[in-house]
């Protein structure tokens, strides 16, 4: 598990992205269960606090950009 940030590599701005990130999980995958939940429960609500809570990618790169970085590192 990563660190909670919202990503660079956004659609809006940036929250599932860095979910999917956090997790482990397929951004697309994230998008699609924040999307459901929009119709059929909290889902607004629920993006906007994390919206608001969810500190910026500080170094300002997407996390492919970072992977490879690590990768090249080594």
């Amino acid at each position: 598990m990563g660190k909670l940030y919202r990503s660079s590599d956004r659609k809006i701005a940036g929250v599932c992205a860095g979910l999917a990130e956090c997790f482990g999980l397929s951004t697309g995958l994230v998008r699609l269960v924040m999307l459901i939940l929009l119709f059929v429960g909290p889902g607004l609500i629920a993006y906007l606090i994390l919206w608001v809570i969810m500190p910026q990618n500080s170094a300002g790169k997407s996390y492919a950009e970072r992977m490879k970085k690590k990768l090249e590192e080594r």
